[in-house]
């Protein structure tokens, strides 16, 4: 590992490619190896950004989230073959009795949006629209990413099958266990400390996802917009936003606290003198459920039992390598810039958060060049 090479990339981020304020965490090991932050958490550049400042990380929040339901299910011996409805009998209506969760939990239920309105603020009402809403597609035959109501998904199954949100399963049984300073739901006490985040400054490339993105009735648009209400970066930076418990894209934190949480798994399953997760659970993490042409995102995605995947050609080739050359790699990256993974072949952890966003929903130049030091 080359620290040098990324110390100037790290830097290279600011002075070449715009980043405001940024931090990144590099574990090996279960031990924090590198440790990056600079830059500003004001566009005015009166407050210096440190390591310890926690930011919004939109869709990496799902990889917590996705840790917490494969926790759930392993204490009740739970699979990922184990229908949803099992567990939430409700959701069996409309013809979707017999997804399971595994489907659910790789984008393939064919629920990534609603067809009538409920308000991202209350739970209840958005899970009894999801068990009301019929499918899409034909649940696996198909993959289609859920930005927002995957979070909603993931929530339901926590409180069926644990009891408790998600949020306070994340803090009981990760967060605290493992000193994460990183909260799905920020407590009241903490919101004037979280960083604000920035919208993009650069206008989006005009290819298939954004030209789906703003038009009316596409699905791409639907999915990034159920359920109602917090779709703006300042909704996001207001307190309403930090204080909600959002799994899909409300997630804040440090970037040595998605590394550590990512160390764990990368680990063996084990981290600070406790045990997380299972060989099987971790399996499950690692090996691929579906791959093809995302109907949402419009490119080519792969999942895993609530984690992303890098695409292989039929060869066992790599298609994109957001997280490294290891085909056991798995994470999840945040729409803006930042992202995080673990590769449990080579003991690694990755996160890389930022408050300047970028156009993009999969990580960009900035994340990947990092991401490439670290093997080189």
């Amino acid at each position: 590992m080359d620290v040098a090479r990324i110390e100037t990339l790290f830097r290279e981020n600011f002075t070449l490619s715009g980043d405001l304020g940024a931090s990144l965490s590099v574990w090996r090991d279960g031990r924090e190896v590198i440790s990056l932050a600079g830059g500003w958490r004001d566009r005015e550049r009166t407050l210096p950004w440190t390591a310890d400042a926690p930011v919004l990380v939109w869709s990496a929040t799902k990889g917590p989230a996705a840790a917490c339901v494969l926790h759930a299910m392993q204490a009740r011996a739970l699979t990922p073959d184990t229908r949803v409805a099992d567990v939430w009998p409700e959701f069996a209506a409309h013809g979707k009795g017999a997804i399971t969760i595994g489907q659910t939990l790789s984008h393939q239920s064919g629920v990534p949006a609603l067809d009538r309105v409920a308000n991202v603020l209350d739970h209840a009402e958005v899970a009894r629209a999801i068990a009301e809403q019929a499918p899409l597609w034909e649940p696996g035959t198909a993959v289609g990413y859920g930005p927002r109501l995957f979070g909603f998904l993931l929530d339901e199954l926590v409180r069926r099958i644990a009891g408790r949100t998600l949020g306070e399963y994340w803090r009981t049984e990760f967060a605290e266990p493992l000193a994460l300073d990183f909260w799905i739901g920020v407590p009241e006490d903490f919101v004037e400390k979280v960083a604000p985040i920035f919208p993009p400054k650069t206008a989006p490339p005009k290819d298939r996802f954004y030209t789906a993105f703003v038009t009316p009735g596409s699905l791409t648009l639907r999915a990034f917009g159920s359920p109602m209400g917090l779709k703006s970066v300042a909704e996001m930076n207001a307190p309403a936003g930090r204080r909600a418990s959002l799994p899909g894209f409300g997630g804040i934190g440090t970037a040595a606290a998605l590394a550590k949480f990512y160390a764990m798994p990368a680990a063996g399953g084990s981290l600070d003198g406790r045990t997380f997760f299972t060989a099987q659970t971790l399996a499950w993490m690692q090996r691929t459920l579906v791959q093809g042409d995302d109907l949402v995102l419009l490119t080519d995605t792969a999942f895993s039992a609530g984690f992303m995947r890098d695409p292989v050609s039929p060869a066992g080739k790599k298609l994109r390598a957001m997280f490294g050359p290891s085909l056991s790699a798995f994470g999840h990256p945040g729409a803006g810039g930042s992202h995080a993974f673990a590769d449990p072949e080579h003991r690694i952890a990755f996160a890389y958060v930022i408050n300047q966003m970028e156009p993009g929903v999969l990580p960009g130049p900035k994340a990947l060049r990092l991401v490439e030091a670290i093997y080189g």
